[in-house]
This record gives C-alpha cells, structure tokens and sequence, in this order.
C-alpha cells in the first residue's frame, strides 16, 4: 500500500495547564511533569469529529495526485462519535461526491487508525477495493471531565486524512511495509483501563498505571517486531512516532530502545493527547520533512486493551 496525500486540522484554540488547577486541584508544574503537556487543543461547541475530518481531507486534497472521485472505500476512525448513523464517512462521501465507495465507521481505542489501516488493506487484498480516504479525528473535549484529576487534563482534539492507494500513483509515494494490530481485552485491566461512556462520567482512566505499563511493553514490541521482520535494526529507524498519551511513556521507550530522542516526533506538549489521530497527526505534521529512504514507524496503544503499529518507508 502507499500514501498518496495526508492532511489535518488541529482547532485553534490552546487550553493551557493552570485552567485545571481551580477544577482538580492538579498544579501546571505537577501536570507538565508528569504527563510532558503544557497545552491542549480545544475544538469549538460547533466543531465536532466529522467538521474536523471533512478540514483536514480539503487539506490533503491540493497534493493528492488523482481526483477523490476516483475513492472506492472511505473509513471513519474515532472512539468519539458526533453522530453513529451518520457518520463522518458518511458525510465525506456526499461533500466530495465520492459516489462509488463503500463507507464504514471503525472504533478500536486510539488504535483505531491503525486499525484502520488493516481494514483497508483486506479490502485492497480482496480486489474489492484500489483507493481509500481514511479520516481519522476525536473531539475529546465532547466526553471529558475536566473536574477528574486522573484524566480530565490529558486531552486534545484533531483530526487527520490520509489517501491510500493499493498500488503505487507516484515516485514520492511512502510504502506502507507492513502493518499489526492486537486485540488485548485479556490482558491487565483490560477493559476496565480506559473508558468512554457517554451517560456515566464520560471519558474515564480508572487504571493509568496499567495503562502506562502496556504502552510501554507493546508499543516498542510491536515496532522491533515489524522492524526485525522486515530485515531491519532498530537502528535503522529514521522516525519513531507513538501514540501521544503521555511524554513518560515516549521517553521510556527511547530508553528500552536505546533510541535517541531526535528520532522521536511528537505534539504532545502543545496538543495533549489527541487520541487516535495522534499519531497520524504526527505524521501529518511533519510530512513534508520526511525523505526518500527514510523508515517512519507508527506504533499505538489504546484503551480495551488494543495495539497496532505500522512500517512506513518513504
């Protein structure tokens, strides 16, 4: 698979941490420290995930290099939906007069791009599909808690669009190597670590010690695995982007890893943790800095439990 056009759209609006102190007593300092955030995004009351995902594919849409009518598959990737029926997909294919593509909505924790990602490749396996749009975006600020001192600080709002086509449109075109993904509801806490019920407290952390001990175990896991299968060292990554959850977790990593932090990409501080679309929004974000031969790998964690990780060469 290869990427033929990314984009994204990140709300203005920037939440810094002292607005949380009157609200869960958690100080600017004690927040920086632990979770690597000085500011979050913040969407506005009308935006939502789909006004946000329809932004960033008209962004992506000035170097895709074929017209969007030409999308057979298109998949909403969020945990934090605007509207379950009509679905950002949805939305999409009428905006953009994508009439002849299949339309889904995936929710799979903040492995949801990732995810994602598989679904399009078994549908580029089965002939039944050559391009796909995924739009990727959370609106957390819909379903957080801002008076929960565990979680109701770490979250921002964005989405991203990324253009994939099963075989190659251009010379510049990034090849997806491979991709993996895990279900691991049976693991640790499980199901109950992270939590997002719309009647009952919203967006919840119950267990953020579990959950950092997962990141820090799968997301480097899956990375090393893709790399070594791929015939590739650790020291042949030129980029290594995790999900952006919390800056200890990215650091730990790089320790496991004996990675230099330069080589890790990261928005964390400015945006807080964004959800699924935090590491396709890395990417995004730094697109156009990358180079022919570069290796990027996207590596996710997410809440039921669930991992994934993708092998990007450029």
């Amino acid at each position: 698979m290869y990427i033929n056009a990314t984009g994204y759209y990140v709300p203005e609006e920037r939440v810094d941490n002292q607005h949380f102190l009157e609200l869960n007593g958690l100080t600017s300092e004690w927040i920086e420290q632990r979770t690597g955030i000085k500011t979050r995004s913040k969407a506005k009351p009308e935006e939502n995930v789909t006004t946000m995902g329809i932004e960033a594919v008209k962004q992506a849409l000035s170097s895709l290099p074929y017209d969007i009518t030409e999308v057979d598959l298109v998949i909403m990737a969020s945990y934090s939906p605007f509207d379950t029926v009509a679905t950002g997909g949805h939305v999409a294919q009428r905006e953009f007069h994508i009439e002849n593509a299949k339309v889904l909505y995936l929710s799979s924790a903040c492995s949801s791009f990732i995810n994602a990602l598989e679904v399009v490749e078994g549908y580029f396996c089965m002939g039944k599909a050559s391009k796909a749009l995924i739009i990727s975006a959370d609106k957390n600020s819909a379903y957080s808690n801002e008076t929960d001192p565990k979680a109701g600080h770490l979250w921002g709002d964005a989405a991203a669009a990324f253009f994939v086509s099963k075989e190659r449109v251009t010379e510049k075109d990034p090849h997806i190597l491979e991709i993996v993904t895990q279900g691991l509801g049976h693991i640790g806490k499980g199901p109950e670590g992270v939590q997002l019920r719309p009647g009952n407290g919203g967006i919840m952390m119950p267990e953020g010690r579990d959950v950092f001990i997962q990141a820090c175990t799968y997301m480097p896991k899956n990375a090393v695995y893709l790399l070594e299968k791929n015939g590739y060292s650790i020291n042949d990554l030129t980029y290594f982007i995790g999900h952006q959850a919390n800056m200890r977790i990215l650091s730990n990593i790089a320790k496991q890893l004996q990675l230099p932090e330069e080589k890790f990409l990261h928005n964390i501080e400015e945006l807080g943790n964004t959800g699924s679309v935090s590491t396709p929004l890395v990417y995004a974000q730094f697109a156009k800095d990358f180079k022919k031969g570069d290796l990027i790998c996207l590596t996710v964690f997410g809440g039921g439990y669930s991992a994934g990780a993708c092998l990007i060469e450029c």
